[in-house]
């Protein structure tokens, strides 16, 4: 006779599956922010009493600390995790990151450095136990809110970014850039497969991607000044944020990454054309003014992929050297296919002179790009 095992839980009670587990995950991006994480846990321990949850800190690589402190507040409280990405930067893919390592049926986000009024998190939730939205958003824009976090040229920039961003919200937001809400896992995962995970702007990215507009609901809160570590925005951010914009309003019918590839040759061109009109002024022979210019066309196209295209895999010092040597040779491959895809078409006939140009440029843009976007600045 089988004598049942105490130890183990019993199947056919779930309740003793579900007593521990947490209800909300709170997903906080940081990077550099050793100084706020524990003030920050406090807060939480604080103000979620009651609700079972856990703080889900996604770290890019910081240098002061952070993921020690992290890791000590997580020794004495399992509800602190950490997940250290490697390779990998902006708050938009660590929120991905960080909502898909937890199991909790409700995801928040929030920024680490304190400037988010962690005391919301309890009315946002409730919000979304009462069925009344898809998604919950702290406001720094409606009835009650306010932006004194912020100074007075970053307060112009939010505002600004904010009337760009609703163009592709599709649904009334006021503060669709805010980087604090809530929302159900199975919101989320309505939406993962078409997040851009771009930048800084995961709320816009949400927002977007749902297949249909979600009803939404904003909380005010006052957005506070930091206490301590610095500010990560510069103009990197505001880069990331246009590529996101663009993303949207394209609506997946062309990759943003190809679009911006596909501006910054045409941009080649036209460098191009201004170096070898320079250099023939400057007595050159039309063969070393070609040369010239091409190699300046290379060069520039490579600096500008680099800083844009392909900022969140940047590549540096021996990296970028390499990386521009396979990038000129694999624009040196695309220009051949481009004089071999147009001379076989006018030869055959079939095409007038410049539609037989436009389809080896296109031959060649489409081989550059794969090339850079496989090789040159590949996923580490």
């Amino acid at each position: 006779m089988d004598v049942p095992d105490s130890s183990r839980p019993d199947p056919s009670r779930p309740d003793l599956f579900q007593s521990t587990a947490p209800e909300l995950a709170v997903v906080i991006p940081v990077l550099n922010e050793a100084a706020n994480v524990a003030p920050l846990v406090g807060r939480l321990r604080h103000t979620l009493v009651g609700t079972r949850w856990e703080a889900i800190f996604v770290d890019d690589g910081s240098t002061d600390g952070t993921r020690a402190t992290i890791a000590a507040l997580g020794a004495a409280d399992t509800r602190i995790r950490l997940v250290h990405r490697m390779g990998r930067t902006g708050l938009a893919s660590a929120f991905v990151e960080g909502a898909m390592a937890s199991l909790a049926p409700v995801i928040a986000v929030m920024d680490g450095d304190l400037q988010h009024d962690e005391a919301l998190l309890p009315a946002m939730l409730d919000v979304l136990r009462a069925g009344r939205a898809d998604v919950v958003i702290g406001s720094r824009y409606v009835e009650g809110g306010g932006s004194q976090g912020l100074s007075a040229s970053r307060a112009r920039l939010s505002e600004f970014a904010t009337r760009l961003s609703q163009l592709a919200t599709r649904v009334p937001v006021a503060d669709p850039m805010s980087g604090f809400f809530m929302l159900p896992r199975t919101v989320f995962d309505r939406a993962a497969p078409r997040l851009s995970a771009i930048g800084f702007k995961i709320l816009l990215d949400v927002l977007a991607s749902l297949p249909t507009p979600p009803r939404v609901v904003e909380l005010p809160f006052h957005f506070r000044a930091r206490e301590a570590g610095h500010s990560k925005l510069d103009t990197g951010v505001a880069f990331d944020f246009g590529l996101l914009l663009l993303d949207k309003l394209l609506g997946g019918l062309l990759p943003v990454r190809f679009v911006v590839f596909a501006a910054i040759g045409a941009l080649g061109v036209l460098a191009h054309l201004a170096v070898l009109w320079l250099a023939l002024r400057a007595g050159l022979a039309f063969g070393a003014a070609q040369g010239t210019a091409t190699a300046a066309a290379i060069a520039g196209n490579f600096a500008l992929n680099n800083a844009i295209t392909f900022r969140d895999r940047r590549l540096k010092r021996w990296r970028a050297l390499r990386g521009f040597a396979t990038f000129a040779v694999a624009c040196g491959f695309g220009a051949l296919a481009n004089l071999n895809v147009a001379e076989l078409m006018v030869r055959a006939g079939h095409e007038t002179w410049w539609v037989a140009g436009l389809v080896g440029a296109a031959m060649s843009l489409v081989w550059n790009y794969a090339v850079g976007s496989t090789l040159t600045w590949r996923k580490r």
